[in-house]
């Protein structure tokens, strides 16, 4: 595992579904074209998974819009995005919230050289894990691609971009 892309959250309720935006729907083929590079030696996706309880939780409190529960056509990774992750052998990391503590402690313990970060939303789920990483793999190499990203809006996504610049992660 020396360069890694880890591909956050790129469900159908984040793409046309539920929390979808127009924005959203543009990261589609530059995600496909980023899994599909040979540059990257391992693949990892992140699917935000959630239970019928979702309203119940912090989350569903502070962010009532029932998303990506399991099992659901809306919690399903897109179909382009999944033949493409397919191919690679990609491995598949549920979570139930923003960051994934199992990817972190997947990357520390195989200590990749460079980390790439890409999907979905820039401002939420991507800048979470693309900061727990930067603070467990002090001194990694990390890049965040912009034009296979979104946020909740294109103003949040920017603002998310330029935090995780200030954090030392290269904005591609």
């Amino acid at each position: 595992m020396k360069n890694v892309l880890i591909v956050v959250d790129m469900q159908n309720d984040f793409i046309n579904m539920a929390l979808g935006t127009d924005e959203a729907l543009t990261t589609v083929d530059p995600v496909v074209s980023l899994i599909k590079d040979e540059q990257f030696d391992t693949v990892i996706a992140t699917m935000d998974t959630h239970g019928e309880d979702y309203m119940d939780t912090y989350e569903g409190k502070h962010l009532p819009v029932i998303h990506c529960v399991k099992g659901t056509e809306g919690w399903q990774i897109n179909a382009k995005v999944k033949e493409a992750l397919e191919e690679r052998n990609a491995l598949i990391i549920e979570k139930p919230t923003f960051g994934s503590e199992d990817l972190i402690e997947l990357l520390k313990k195989e200590k990749p050289e460079s980390v790439s970060f890409c999907g979905l939303c820039t401002d939420i789920c991507v800048i979470s894990n693309a900061l727990m990483a930067r603070a467990a793999l002090n001194g990694t190499s990390m890049y965040v691609y912009k034009d296979a990203c979104a946020g909740v809006t294109p103003v949040k996504h920017n603002a998310a971009l330029e935090v995780m610049a200030s954090c030392q992660i290269e904005i591609k």
